[in-house]
């Protein structure tokens, strides 16, 4: 299936559970490719599904691409009393130093149980794997979020994530490209600098992006590689997603920006979303739901590029009605495995 109009090159969140009139007229005009989904906007199913069904209404796409964080611990949008809360990833990595079977099959396991909770909700993205590298440095984002410091675990175990959403009818996102594993401050709030150099990153960080390279999305980094663009973010940076995501990792699937209200960038946000485009982004993602600064991304952005439009509707595409699942044994199965890493 794909998109029926050419779209404006943008992801845009809305700002509570409700679409009012206003919203609705401002997203009709806006015309985003897609939206994000957080925990604001989510309060029980039928609530979801009706704000989901609103947003798509909007901008007359039925299937335009709905995103969500449901990463697993403490990046979960959906959460009690009405959804599972997935558990943190370091715990598939935990389980997996014990045994590596174990851990990828918990992993995927995982996953499927939140396809399970996002496809009946209307939603198309899930912004995971995180392929980022835990690397113990002190303020950074990424902490148990990750999957672990070995970057072939990562990457196995990774996989196994995207294949639990596939399964469920969800694709899945890889994050954070070219790698945030060694960032020392935490991009919400400030810009991150690694200075490790470029034969480091690649025989590391690189690895677990390189490895599943074919998954139809992705997300970029608000990092500053010195050994690539001292000046720069990766996100902002040409050098970065030309000669590296696209280059050295050889990921051709359709790149997200991260979050462009994030502390990591400066400046306004509309030249912020110009530049994640100039630097090779297909899409400008803008979470928090401010008007003001959406109106600012609408009027910076132009229409979708083909090759962009060609990478959406190819995302899509890869998207399958879920494969047959029991939820019930699922757990049953996943409580067992990750019984020897938890305590009772």
């Amino acid at each position: 299936m794909t998109l029926r109009a050419q779209p404006r090159a943008a992801i845009l969140g809305c700002a509570g559970p409700v679409l009012d009139a206003d919203e609705c007229r401002f997203m009709a005009d806006a015309d985003p490719a897609g939206f994000i989904l957080f925990k604001r906007n989510c309060e029980r199913p039928e609530q979801v599904r009706t704000l989901v069904a609103a947003l798509r209404e909007a901008i007359a796409r039925p299937d335009a691409p709905v995103l969500i964080d449901q990463e697993g611990g403490r990046v979960a949008r959906l959460g009690a009393p009405h959804w599972r809360v997935p558990l943190a990833p370091a715990l598939f990595g935990t389980l997996a130093k014990i045994d590596e079977t174990d851990g990828a099959r918990a992993a995927w396991l995982n996953a499927r149980l939140v396809a399970a909770d996002l496809y009946p909700l209307g939603i198309t993205v899930n912004c995971a794997p995180v392929l980022d590298l835990h690397l113990g440095h002190a303020g950074n984002a990424i902490d148990n979020r990750s999957l672990g410091a070995d970057p072939n675990l990562v990457a196995h175990l990774g996989g196994a994530i995207a294949d639990g959403l596939r399964a469920g009818g969800i694709v899945p996102a890889i994050k954070h490209l070219p790698g945030h594993g060694r960032a020392t401050a935490d991009s919400h709030a400030v810009l991150p600098r690694v200075s490790a150099p470029l034969d480091v990153l690649s025989a590391f960080d690189f690895v677990p992006f390189r490895a599943l390279r074919d998954t139809p999305a992705g997300l970029t980094a608000h990092v500053c590689y010195e050994a690539l663009d001292s000046g720069r973010p990766g996100t902002l940076s040409k050098t970065v997603i030309e000669e590296v995501v696209r280059g050295a990792i050889g990921f051709d699937g359709l790149l997200f920006s991260d979050d462009l209200s994030m502390g990591a960038l400066t400046g306004p946000v509309g030249a912020r979303a110009a530049a994640a485009l100039a630097a090779g982004c297909d899409l400008a993602l803008h979470c928090n739901g401010n008007r003001a600064e959406m109106e600012e991304v609408v009027a910076a952005v132009p229409r979708l590029d083909d090759r962009a439009r060609e990478r959406i509707d190819l995302m899509l595409a890869s998207r399958h009605e879920p494969e047959p699942f029991d939820q019930v044994a699922g757990r049953r199965e996943l409580d067992a495995l990750l019984a020897r890493v938890t305590p009772p």
